[in-house]
């Protein structure tokens, strides 16, 4: 699912199992009942299988849901199975996880600022 996102859109991951016959008015209750979130916030809510080779996303638009679908026909997605029921994360891990890459990378270049180096 590589989408375009806006800048100020925060996404949100269900770490472990859903059920992927849940549709949008499943997931949303998820995300208001199960998190405590508001669905129709300016966010992306990511959802993942058991098999992990399927991932779910709900979007508000303002007029209505929009609901993605992404099966791979190759490889599982690195999707956390913690504890935690949901976490936000950032669109560099959001990157990531559909690159197939963990959302918890162990290094990474960090950035420099240019001022202190010279």
């Amino acid at each position: 699912m590589r989408i375009s996102l806006p800048d100020d859109i925060r996404i949100y991951i269900a770490c472990g199992k859903t059920d992927m016959r849940k549709s949008i008015d499943g997931l949303s209750a998820i995300v208001s009942q199960n998190f405590k979130l508001d669905p129709f916030e300016n966010a992306l809510f990511l959802f993942c299988g058991g098999k992990r080779d399927r991932m779910k996303a709900i979007l508000w638009e303002g007029d209505g849901f929009l609901l993605l679908y992404k099966r791979l026909e190759n490889g599982v997605f690195q999707w956390p199975r913690s504890t935690e029921d949901v976490r936000e994360i950032s669109p560099q891990q959001y990157r990531w996880l559909v690159e197939g890459l963990t959302i918890d990378q162990k290094k990474i270049i960090k950035k420099v600022n240019n001022k202190l180096v010279i």
